[in-house]
């Protein structure tokens, strides 16, 4: 075996063979012990942290007060004890107080929200229905910044319901307006969707929110950011004031939360953390950082794909042309190979996140829109193909492996050119490496960093070309503007003669959508009046409490096999 030593991120490479000494790791290897802690900025402190004292092993959601159909409906997915950002935004979030969450990337967060989104909204067989000011209307929105974060959510929140009658309906762009219309005109309780085509079906008197009692912005950072923001007001200002709002997200920067509060009442900011991994990025990931020169990159990719144990490989690159471009190259080279990117159309998207999913190809290259809360089993690699753009980017990137308590390893690529801003990322997360090590696909320790096998070269050997390929998952055409990486030639993939540029409804809203400043007075009018009042008493169900002045609406709900008894 073949091990390298180095004093640091420039000392030359002195091979050394050893028989039963350990794995000595490289300087490009990031040493959990030197990872330094970085304080937050004071206005981003916590109201509520993990502390590690309860221990949730023992604990259910039927504890925390989670109604019997969405706890039998976990219990089938195997989801039986809840997570610190659950165990801890439940309880006030069921009592319906604004929240600000926070938590690493692959813990939960989706049901921190979603559960609390499900007990409040009220389905059409369920006893208080009818006294709604709008029924049919939506109760409930849960705004998303990407297409495939969105049809996530969905279908997590579709699971935890599955024993209620609540209609879900996603709404997102790159496909056609027509099935979507025709779901809300049929009724929809929670609207899930990005905020180009919200806006879209909200200026065509389709979407109505008048009815909104609750209000989720998932990925919070990036939606109070200066390109959604004003989407987000929009929104806001068409939702009934005394809405409850929920904030949920990884990485959540000072000036973002002072902005939240803009549209919240009193929140509590819930920051869930083990105590003893107080690191922005999580312990059980391996971080390993190159300086790779660009003309060798495909070569050092193609040997880390097949390290042992590698499982799905998620590629992660600054632009789509390099995306396209790695991903024909990677499947040259004989690997199954899915794309997600911006120059795809719905279909091809959904295609790809499919076969990946299903395990039909197990390398998906992508752009940052696969960065943001696409949840995958069995991540085990992630690969920065070019260096993020600021730390932000770089959690939720390697945040895609060692989600839910399972490790993996995120390689980072930095170029010459990139090196003064990986250096900031360095310093921002406390990772100890401003200087990445010069590696090449001949470097010894690349191998032994990666466990990959000597004499493994830069095309998967025919023996192990398993997978089905993405040919094998079906194409559907969803409709929507024609992407413009088909009919890919000289004329830059346009109709007709490559003139103009075409631009989908999302991002070419500003012509569309007119005004984009928040109108105010036109907040309509609450389906249930006073805050905090939710739906019945969630934590204490004890006879005799006071009660509101209208009657109260307490969910009717019983065990899937008709005994409301515990199991």
């Amino acid at each position: 075996m073949t091990t390298t030593t180095n004093e640091g991120a420039n000392a030359p490479e002195t091979p050394m063979t050893t028989t039963d000494a350990p794995v000595e790791y490289s300087a490009g290897v990031v040493r959990l012990g030197s990872i330094v802690p970085v304080a937050a900025e004071p206005e981003a402190t916590p109201d509520i942290v993990d502390t590690g004292d309860e221990d949730l092993e023992h604990k259910t959601f039927a504890d925390f007060g989670v109604t019997d159909p969405i706890v039998d409906a976990l219990a089938d997915k195997g989801i039986t004890h809840p997570f610190p950002i659950q165990a801890l935004t439940l309880p006030p979030a069921l009592d319906r107080h604004d929240i600000i969450g926070q938590a690493k990337t692959g813990t939960g967060k989706t049901l921190g929200f979603g559960i609390p989104v499900l007990e409040d909204v009220i389905a059409p067989d369920e006893e208080g229905y009818d006294e709604l000011l709008n029924p049919n209307r939506p109760q409930a929105l849960i705004v998303l910044p990407t297409r495939e974060l969105c049809k996530q959510v969905a279908q997590d929140l579709r699971e935890a319901a599955k024993y209620l009658s609540t209609r879900i309906v996603e709404i997102y762009g790159g496909v056609a307006f027509e099935p979507q219309i025709e779901a809300l005109e049929k009724g929809a309780d929670i609207v899930v969707g990005t905020p180009g085509r919200l806006i879209d079906l909200l200026r065509k008197s389709v979407l109505h929110l008048n009815g909104v009692e609750t209000v989720v912005l998932d990925e919070a950072d990036e939606m109070l950011d200066l390109g959604f923001l004003p989407d987000v007001e929009t929104l806001l200002s068409r939702v009934p004031a005394n809405r409850h709002t929920m904030l949920f997200s990884a990485t959540m920067p000072g000036p973002v939360v002072a902005l939240a509060r803009r549209f919240m009442e009193h929140p509590t900011h819930i920051r869930a953390q083990d105590p003893e991994d107080q690191n922005q990025t999580v312990n059980t990931v391996k971080q390993v950082i190159y300086r790779v020169h660009a003309m060798n990159k495909v070569e050092v990719v193609a040997r880390i794909l097949q390290s042992e144990g590698r499982g799905r490989s998620i590629i992660f690159c600054r632009t789509k042309r390099t995306a396209a471009r790695l991903g024909e190259d990677l499947t040259d080279r004989g690997f199954a190979v899915g794309s997600l990117h911006g120059d795809l159309g719905q279909g091809a998207r959904e295609q790809a996140l499919r076969a990946f999913r299903k395990g039909k190809v197990d390398v998906l290259v992508a752009t940052d829109v696969a960065a943001r809360g696409i949840d995958v089993d069995e991540v085990t690699h992630v690969i920065n193909y070019q260096c993020p753009e600021d730390e932000k980017i770089y959690i939720h990137r390697i945040g895609r492996t060692g989600r839910a308590g399972n490790s993996g390893t995120a390689v980072t690529f930095v170029d010459w050119d990139d090196t003064p801003r990986w250096s900031l990322i360095s310093k921002a997360l406390g990772l100890g490496v401003p200087e990445p090590l010069e590696t090449y696909h001949t470097s010894p320790h690349l191998y032994t960093d990666l466990d990959i096998p000597a004499g493994t070269t830069g095309r998967l050997p025919r023996a192990k070309r398993t997978l089905a390929g993405l040919d094998a998952e079906v194409l559907e055409d969803l409709g929507g503007p024609r992407p413009r990486s088909e009919g890919r030639g000289r004329g830059r993939g346009l109709d007709r003669g490559g003139r103009g540029r075409a631009h989908s409804g999302e991002r070419n809203r500003r012509s569309k959508d007119g005004d984009r400043e928040p109108r105010a007075g036109q907040q309509g009018r609450s389906d249930r009046g006073t805050r905090g009042r939710g739906r019945g008493n969630h934590t204490q169900p004890a006879e005799g409490a006071p009660k509101a002045a209208k009657a109260p609406r307490q969910r009717v709900r019983r065990r899937k096999g008709g005994d409301k008894s515990a199991e």
